[in-house]
């Protein structure tokens, strides 16, 4: 039987690999930026690999994101266990609890002045010099100073770190055996966030605390809807920020000259961050949005109940964007990438990501001047299928 055109559709996501953008996307940039896909839970979907029409899908209210959670909505992995998961703010503002947690997450971040992220990075890497090269930065680097920072920020005991952190891994891997065990998995971290939010002291521990003490007086939420809430904060911020600082790592130490550079000038660190964010190949899987209302996005016509993909990785790689996008410039500007989205459809974690990189960055190329690669940067192992792609280890001397 000869293949249909849904049999020859390009099956999405392309690549594990956070080293470099998948030739597949910049194809599809070039031939088609918004094209047809197959998604990991056997569906279409249009896949947008363009810049203008990425800004288009991010600023129109027609491209929704809280109508995925239905129980009809297209899914591009796993299924949505509870619709406050895929609508976090949405709940929280309607709650009125949006507030506290963009505090906790905006510029000030007191919960995070610089000199103790930069002394909690320090302890990371002098943890692994003590264990002696070759050293992990993933895991001494990027893991330990994503844990100590979202812990510290959302009042979790930090020797928890490594239980919460296998079942956020859990959670986010694109391909697990069973939805049964996706379920379970989140009802464990679920449970958790409620056992501890629970038993909170009169003193706030930090933000899930201080979210609770707010609900208590207002019932915005019930008690399921915000640990889930709770347990999905910890989640993304914790594997959104992880994942970052390792990919982060391993592209910015492929440019001895650039290090040198920072080491000459750290104010030029903010800069060199927001390239970073711009270069690295984060997303394993895309950003959906669902089609409220028939529109155009470019040629191409979408249609009430279409999923729509972001793929910010590749639209941040867009030449009619960027001049060179491939080329690693940490003196690029304007830099207008949309690694945290764009217009009302902005992360509130973006200021936390890019204050707390900034220290990190700072703290090891200064704790560490000898710092580098231990094997060529295309040997670094891949986590697979992974929504937020992060290196499976980040090998360095010093």
């Amino acid at each position: 039987m000869p293949a249909t055109e849904e049999d020859l559709l390009p099956h999405y996501p392309f690549s594990d690999r956070g080293d470099r953008l998948a030739p597949e996307l910049r194809d599809l940039q070039r031939r088609c930026p918004v094209a047809r896909v197959r998604t990991n839970a056997g569906g279409e979907a249009w896949l947008v690999t363009g810049y203008e029409p990425a800004q288009h899908v991010l600023r129109e209210r027609k491209f929704a994101r809280s109508a995925l959670a239905g129980p009809d909505g297209p899914t591009q992995d796993a299924p949505i266990l509870a619709p406050e998961l895929l609508d976090a703010m949405g709940y929280l503002q309607r709650a009125g609890l949006r507030d506290e947690v963009l505090k906790a997450l905006g510029r000030a971040q007191p919960c995070l002045p610089a000199e103790w992220v930069a002394q909690v990075t320090r302890e990371g890497l002098d943890a692994m010099v003590e264990a002696g090269g070759p050293g992990d930065l993933q895991h001494h680097f990027a893991e330990w100073v994503a844990a100590r920072c979202m812990c510290r920020t959302l009042g979790l005991p930090f020797e928890d770190r490594h239980w919460l952190a296998e079942r956020a891994d859990l959670d986010l891997t694109m391909v697990t055996p069973t939805n049964e065990e996706l379920a379970r998995n989140w009802e464990e971290l679920r449970l958790y966030m409620h056992q501890h939010i629970t038993a909170r002291p009169a003193e706030p521990r930090g933000l899930l605390d201080r979210l609770a003490d707010l609900n208590d007086r207002r019932r915005g939420l019930d008690d399921k809807q915000l640990s889930n809430i709770a347990a999905l904060l910890f989640v993304t911020s914790y594997e959104d920020f992880a994942s970052f600082l390792g990919v982060a790592a391993v592209h910015l130490l492929q440019y001895p000259e650039v290090i040198d550079g920072l080491r000459a000038r750290p104010d030029t660190m903010p800069q060199c961050v927001e390239e970073l964010l711009r270069h690295g190949v984060v997303l394993g899987n895309a950003i959906p949005r669902f089609v409220t209302q028939d529109d155009k996005l470019g040629d191409v016509s979408v249609k009430e109940g279409d999923l729509i993909l972001l793929s910010l990785d590749a639209v941040n790689y867009d030449p009619d964007a960027f001049p060179r996008p491939g080329s690693f410039d940490p003196a690029r500007s304007p830099n207008p990438h949309l690694r945290f989205g764009y217009g009302r459809h902005h992360c509130p974690g973006a200021h936390l990501v890019r204050r707390q990189s900034e220290t990190a960055f700072a703290t090891l190329l200064e704790h560490l001047p000898g710092i580098r690669l231990a094997v060529p940067a295309d040997e670094v192992p891949w986590v697979p299928n992974r929504m937020a792609i992060m290196p499976a280890a980040v090998p360095v001397m010093w």
